[in-house]
């Protein structure tokens, strides 16, 4: 995978505007502590919110825009050491399948590109297709063929 960077890219910026869990798994604050101007009091539940993260303009340029190319020769990765960058959690507490996951993500998407030739159906333009997001299965339709 180190040979296609752009493969590389294409994930980070995925999971960067869709993670799979937009929320991290909760976790507990061990002491009091004070960020950015909340206090914080030992044992509170804090929830990570990796999609804002991810479309926050403070952090990206153009946070609503898919540009893999914002992490070509980027030192950002999905490890979290950022905490730009957080698909599978950080530190200790992080997706301990994280490595496995990625691997197969970037492996299959690589498969995907090589193995077929991509194009529109004949009469097809670009503008015609809708690239909006449906979340749940209510948009599917299913036909029984006899």
């Amino acid at each position: 995978m180190h040979r296609l960077p752009y493969v590389e890219a294409i994930v980070k910026e995925t999971m960067r505007m869709h993670p799979v869990a937009p929320m991290l798994v909760p976790r507990l604050s061990r002491e009091h502590t004070t960020f950015d101007g909340y206090d914080i009091p030992s044992g509170t539940r804090v929830l990570v919110n990796v999609w804002t993260i991810g479309r926050d303009p403070s952090i990206w340029e153009a946070p609503d825009e898919f540009r893999p190319e914002r992490f070509l020769g980027s030192p950002i990765d999905v490890k979290g050491h950022d905490f730009h960058l957080l698909p599978f959690g950080a530190g200790r507490r992080m997706c301990p399948g994280y490595s496995l996951g990625l691997k197969v993500i970037q492996l299959s998407l690589a498969n995907l590109l090589h193995g077929f030739k991509w194009r529109l159906p004949p009469g097809t333009k670009a503008e015609d297709l809708s690239m909006e997001e449906i979340f749940g299965l209510h948009s599917l339709s299913f036909s029984h063929r006899d």
